[in-house]
């Protein structure tokens, strides 16, 4: 990935698309107040919605985006995945659902994250983008796969054209997770060998988000992913981090339009 700078704010571009219109910003360079300091993206973890929506402004202006064309959805942890021509009049997302997809030209895909896996898709064959929100849950269902299914079936996509970005998220040596999590990703992939590692010293697990997402990706035929490798939890100067700030924080945004 490339960092990019914007007046006061900074976001960052997958090294596959440099002609492609998208950034995943980091929470510099906005207007909020800590502990939502300061460029949040959430409307839903107490901040004024004044100060977020300046910060959604400014998010657009970065990228040379028409906030009235935005579309988002109300994300819920899952897989579904749904298609978009257009915003919904009357209402400031589309449905509930983790994933988006659209071949529609200035239709800007947006998401909100902190923690989990912000996962961008391009075909540039069919001319298609793609945007997905994965936790842990999301992962072990498949949210990343269920975007390049859609892309597949809706478009006419082949998973060889398919090019991810798979982008800042809580990275393996953070995320430390307990025998539920491990249950799940072991029903899932049928394996936990290369996803959850084991603390030496007291065995506690640790999942790995990255390589799940990214195996998940190649078990449907994708060959051409990126993967940023940078942990939220660690550097909470530059993401909001659910985790490493104890729930108490804003939300990062991604943005992407063709």
């Amino acid at each position: 990935m490339q960092k990019i700078y914007h007046d006061q704010l900074a976001y960052y571009q997958f090294n596959l698309w440099p002609r492609l219109k998208h950034g995943i910003f980091t929470r510099q360079g906005g207007v909020s107040a800590a502990p939502w300091s300061s460029l949040n993206m959430g409307g839903t973890v107490g901040d004024s919605p004044q100060a977020v929506w300046h910060n959604h402004v400014l998010m657009y202006e970065a990228l040379k985006i028409e906030q009235t064309r935005i579309c988002t959805v109300w994300q819920v942890h899952g897989a579904d995945t749904v298609m978009v021509n257009g915003p919904v009049r009357g209402r400031r997302w589309i449905a509930l659902a983790d994933g988006m997809v659209t071949d529609k030209p200035d239709t800007p895909l947006v998401m909100r994250y902190a923690d989990c896996t912000p996962l961008m898709f391009h075909d540039p064959v069919q001319g298609v983008i793609g945007i997905a929100h994965a936790g842990w849950r999301g992962t072990v269902i498949g949210a990343g796969v269920s975007v390049v299914r859609t892309m597949m079936q809706a478009y006419g996509s082949k998973s060889g054209d398919i090019q991810v970005g798979i982008g800042p998220c809580i990275g393996p040596d953070r995320y430390q997770v307990g025998a539920e999590v491990v249950a799940a990703v072991h029903h899932y992939f049928g394996t936990i060998d290369g996803l959850i590692h084991h603390d030496p010293l007291d065995g506690t697990a640790y999942f790995d988000l990255w390589a799940a997402n990214k195996r998940d990706l190649q078990r449907i035929g994708v060959e051409q992913i990126e993967v940023a490798e940078i942990c939220t939890a660690t550097n909470t100067d530059e993401f909001f981090s659910h985790r490493a700030e104890n729930g108490r924080t804003g939300r990062f945004g991604a943005v992407l339009s063709l």
